[in-house]
């Protein structure tokens, strides 16, 4: 006999909730890169052809939709950093790692002021991004540590707000170089 008290698993979404859904990212992942992360929920429900009310079933807010958005970035940001856990320069691949977020983040105008947010905020669903991220990163950064490359009192923490705010610097300015250059700078300050 089944425990009343045991977890239902949620139900699959009918079909048409599903085209909902992924027209929906679709046209929020084109609208934040065309606009920026603060771009019309209300122009990305209609331009995915369906009613306000829709988008907030789906995403009850702005940070729920950033995330399932970001989801396939995100995966791909703990991909490599998997890969670059096993370079023999520790150092420079949590470099190489950083300077990809700001990469990243310098695709949707708005992400990173967001991604700081955020990170304060633990019931935020960007938090949902963040979590993972600080963990990806904070095992890159303790080899760099382990091989003497980086102080012991860098966190993560401090790592991914820096990158943010480059990221954000990166993204008020033409210079496509800006956002490399300053990772470059700010860095040298890592050594012991």
């Amino acid at each position: 006999m089944a425990s009343s008290t045991a977890h239902a698993l949620p139900r699959p979404m009918r079909a048409d909730a599903r085209r909902n859904y992924e027209r929906l990212l679709t046209e929020a992942r084109r609208s934040f890169a065309e606009h920026g992360t603060d771009a019309s929920l209300e122009d990305i429900a209609r331009r995915a052809g369906v009613g306000i009310g829709t988008l907030y079933r789906h995403f009850p807010n702005r940070h729920a939709l950033m995330n399932a958005v970001f989801q396939e970035a995100l995966a791909s940001l703990i991909d490599r950093s998997r890969e670059l856990a096993g370079s023999d320069q520790p150092c420079g691949a949590l470099v190489e790692w950083l300077g990809t977020l700001i990469t990243h983040a310098g695709e949707y105008r708005g992400l990173s002021q967001a991604l700081m947010s955020a990170s304060h905020d633990k019931s935020s669903a960007l938090s949902q991004c963040s979590v993972p991220m600080r963990e990806a990163g904070g095992r890159l950064l303790e080899r760099a540590q382990r091989a003497g490359h980086v102080r012991q009192e860098v966190s993560i923490d401090d790592l991914l707000q820096l990158t943010n705010a480059i990221a954000l610097a990166a993204e008020q300015s033409s210079d496509p170089s800006l956002g490399e250059r300053l990772l470059k700078l700010t860095l040298t300050g890592l050594r012991p």
